[in-house]
């Protein structure tokens, strides 16, 4: 196999881990009417609009900003607000009156993962071993950050599975 046939199969690798953790993302979010999105049935665990602000956010740093840098696309994308609404350290609304609306979110969520799978068809497929400036996890390479993107997601996905039970929905099953 060449080099750019093996980054190919590397690149549609990562594209199908984030499809398919998007897929699942969207799944335990089903059913979770948007009035219940700001309940914390338990204190100290983030509530699922942020963990959904929180998965946006963090996919446009990995999948598009590591990736290209900053475009002026980005300030309708990813407006600094958002940013600051949902980084890791930030902490969570109280409740929905004090927050971004559940379907902004959901709008910022949606656009950022169409633009991610959009420009995924363009990445320079030599670029993907370049490093990546820290802070990073796993792989320091675009490539690692594209993985991250699908990784970090599946990770919050599962913290809204647990927020699904102490909001008393039932498990899902597939």
């Amino acid at each position: 196999m060449t080099d750019q046939a093996q980054r190919q199969t590397q690149l549609d690798m990562a594209r199908e881990q984030i499809i398919f953790t998007r897929d699942n993302t969207n799944l335990v979010l089903s059913d979770i009417s948007p009035d219940r999105w700001y309940e914390q049935p338990v204190e100290g665990v983030n509530h699922v609009a942020w963990q959904v602000g929180h998965i946006a956010m963090a996919q446009y740093g990995l999948a598009l900003l590591r990736q290209r840098g900053r475009q002026p696309l980005d300030r309708e994308l990813m407006p600094k607000p958002f940013m600051r609404a949902f980084a890791k350290d930030s902490t969570p609304a109280s409740s929905a009156e004090d927050a971004l609306a559940v379907a902004d979110i959901l709008d910022v969520f949606n656009r950022v993962h169409s633009q991610v799978l959009k420009e995924l068809e363009s990445y320079p497929l030599e670029q993907l071993g370049e490093e990546v400036e820290p802070p990073y996890v796993g792989q320091a390479t675009r490539l690692g950050a594209l993985l991250m993107s699908a990784h970090h997601e599946m990770l919050h996905a599962g913290q809204i599975g647990m927020m699904r039970r102490l909001l008393g929905l039932a498990p899902l099953v597939r």
